[in-house]
């Protein structure tokens, strides 16, 4: 997921996609924790995309409350 792609989200969609990834990332976990994982990249791909709709939300309540 690149920033100019969640640029163009709206606010119901980036909580939705981020549930999303949290879901992931706990599976992915749990799964290490029980069995071999065949890629470990993943861990890294999905913490840093969780990273990027997190400072794009809170980029947005800056604006919002600087707006107010």
């Amino acid at each position: 997921m690149t920033g100019p792609e969640i640029r163009r989200m709206k606010d119901e969609e980036l909580t939705i996609e981020l549930r999303t990834l949290r879901e992931k990332q706990f599976r992915m976990r749990t799964q290490a924790a029980s069995e071999k994982i065949e890629n470990t990249s993943l861990f890294r791909k999905v913490r840093r995309d969780i990273a990027r709709l997190e400072t794009e939300r809170s980029r947005r309540r800056a604006a919002a409350g600087a707006r107010a």
